[in-house]
Order: structure tokens, then sequence, then C-alpha cells
């Protein structure tokens, strides 16, 4: 989220939100913090996402299978520990990809519009569409926190700048393109499952972003709905 001074100036499926859920679970660099030897009270889920025996009991290779996870996504404290933020994360996840080609399934984002992005703040979820047809997407994203919500209802980008720095935070947001006041798309380079979330921005990946900027130009439609979970 940046702070503006000044006003100025397809269809590629899921092959967005797939990969980031592929790559969700790699390996993490080692970290100081010991690891937990306690089951938590989703360990039993946990497992069963990442893949490890269900037993409901922790294990040596539990805690780093965890604690990768925790790593990649910034996830504290990163101990091994199942615990519900570990866990809310990896049900986001599941619900995502549950979601396949058709994020407008529930037809809550204006058809009527032409072009226009959609933002399901409680899916954590975006995509561009042309009426009901699909363009781009669905992307995983990072919307704004408890206390710096990104704004719902309909808006249309108002400026754009490739190379932002937002005046506020002193920080990058390159492909920013905003849509209300100071909350605009720009790529960011931490995990859209980190949590607790942006400043009211819509954080996506850098791939995502430049096929944002690509997309969509001053005028188009933006279309911000729902409400993410921890709000």
């Amino acid at each position: 989220m940046g702070d503006i001074r000044r006003r100025g100036a397809v269809a590629l499926g899921v092959t967005g939100l797939v990969a980031p859920l592929t790559l969700a679970l790699g390996a993490a660099p080692a970290q100081a913090a010991s690891c937990t030897t306690q089951a938590g009270p989703y360990q039993k889920q946990v497992e069963k996402f990442l893949g490890r025996p269900v037993d409901g009991k922790q294990s040596a290779a539990d805690c780093k299978a965890i604690r990768a996870f925790q790593n990649k996504h910034g996830i504290t404290p990163n101990i091994g520990y199942a615990g519900p933020v570990t866990w809310g994360v990896m049900d986001l996840m599941n619900k995502q990809k549950a979601v396949g080609n058709k994020p407008n399934k529930d037809g809550k984002c204006p058809t009527n519009k032409g072009r226009i992005a959609c933002v399901n703040l409680t899916l954590q979820l975006s995509w561009i569409q042309d009426g009901s047809r699909l363009v781009y997407g669905p992307v995983p994203v990072r919307t704004g926190r408890d206390g710096y919500e990104t704004r719902t209802g309909l808006k249309k980008i108002y400026w754009r700048n490739i190379d932002h720095v937002s005046s506020i935070y002193n920080v990058p947001m390159p492909y920013s393109q905003f849509f209300d006041g100071g909350q605009a798309f720009h790529s960011a380079s931490v995990s859209m499952w980190n949590p607790p979330g942006s400043r009211g921005c819509v954080n996506l990946t850098t791939t995502a972003a430049k096929k944002y900027w690509s997309l969509l130009k001053n005028g188009d439609d933006v279309f911000v709905y729902g409400r993410k979970p921890g709000t």
C-alpha cells in the first residue's frame, strides 16, 4: 500500500495458482529455532496436507516438514507446531485449489462490465475476466490484514506506476495499479500466504503482477468482495 499524492494516468487457466501450491511444499532454509516435540491441535490435518503418515503424533520428520512449510511462508513461531495459523494457511490453500478454473462460479464478480479484475477476499484469490470469459487466473493474492483491510466494492484503476515506491513505508511496489486511494495491485517478494497480510494493497507474485500490468489499463474496473480470514 502506498500514499498517493498525485493521479495520472488470454485465458491461462489456473497455472498461476497450481504452481505456487506445488512450490509450497518445497524445502526451506534451516532456521535457528528448535523443533517442538509436542503434537498440535491440527496435527492430523497438517500431516495429511504434507503427505506425512497421519497418526496425530509428532515425530522428528513431522516437525522438519512442518517447519519447512512455516519457514517458506513466514509463519511464526517456526518450531514445527501444528497450530491454528499453520493449519489456517494450509486450509486456505486447499480451498483455493478446489476453485479450479471457475473462480466466479457464484457470479459475485460483475459480468456486465467488460474487462474487470476480481478480488475474492474470503478465498484470497484474484482473476481477470471479460464478461463471463476467464482471461487470466485465478491466482493467490495477499490482501490487507486486520486494521488495514482492502476496501470492498466496485472501483476503477486510475493510476499506474511500474516502478512505484511507497512514500509511507519506503518499500518498492513494482507494477503498481491503483484503484482505491493508496490501495493497488502490485508485486511483493513475500509468500502470498504470509500472515497476517498486507497494509491494504493486493499483493501479487511478480509473474502475476506483470500479467495484470499487461492486461489492464487506466479506467478498467476492479471489484473487491468478501472478507479476509482473520479480519
